[in-house]
């Protein structure tokens, strides 16, 4: 293409479009004009040479925003990124920063293919009997209405960071994030909210599930049960009174 094709496309003239591929930063107009043009969000343009990566393997999504290409390792085999527990704060500054998701661990997983993965570490005991320090391998989903009632998700927002929960949707824009711990209360996320959904693709345990933790669970399903049933007197006891 040459720089009058571009220009023509971007009802500028030739001359200052050519001052844009020099020296001179364009206006911001005229920046989210270039941006839609390749299909390339602003962020990328302005924090990362995109020469490094090959275009045509960039992946393209709704809303003009792209996604790292998929990654795969000598054999062919899809490369699956992991984020460790040190790397989960940093991550809403860095997911769309190729310089940081390359720097992460990769792991191959000859099951899965065909999509984008990605690793993410469990943190707490919301969601038994995945533990603390397990991972759950997500795959990357683009639109709120690939969302599954009742299937869990990684949830990543810029409110709560990174959150794996049971998923259901509550009319166009919102969503309800529930645990399968149910001592954990359920919570609505707006659409605005989400910067990335991954559906549950398989996980990682590193440490063994034993007895004891059944009993746990049964203790925490005691201690629902009686709070449940504590609020179901304190209601009576507002109607008797009323």
């Amino acid at each position: 293409m040459t720089q009058q094709n571009i220009a023509d496309a971007l009802l500028i003239p030739r001359e200052r479009y050519a001052k844009y591929e020099g020296t001179t930063d364009p206006p911001l107009d005229c920046l989210q004009k270039i941006s839609r043009y390749y299909h390339v969000c602003i962020d990328l343009l302005l924090s990362f040479d995109i020469r490094r990566v090959p275009y045509e393997d960039l992946i393209q999504l709704e809303d003009n925003r792209i996604l790292l290409p998929i990654t795969v390792d000598s054999e062919g085999e899809n490369r699956i990124e992991l984020i460790p527990a040190k790397a989960q704060a940093g991550y809403l500054a860095g997911y769309s920063d190729p310089e940081f998701i390359e720097a992460l661990q990769h792991i191959s997983l000859p099951f899965l293919r065909n999509a984008k993965y990605r690793a993410f570490p469990v943190t707490g005991d919301s969601m038994p009997p995945h533990k603390e320090g397990s991972f759950v391998v997500g795959e990357y989903i683009e639109r709120l209405d690939d969302v599954v009632d009742g299937k869990t998700y990684i949830l990543v927002t810029k409110t709560n960071g990174i959150a794996y929960k049971r998923l259901s949707k509550k009319g166009k824009n919102l969503l309800v994030a529930q645990s399968d711990n149910t001592l954990y209360e359920p919570y609505e996320v707006k659409a605005s909210e989400i910067v990335e959904l991954w559906r549950y693709a398989c996980s990682i345990a590193t440490q063994e599930f034993e007895q004891d933790d059944l009993g746990v669970l049964s203790v925490q399903e005691v201690l629902q049960g009686i709070r449940q049933d504590f609020s179901a007197l304190r209601t009576e006891f507002k109607q008797r009174k009323g």
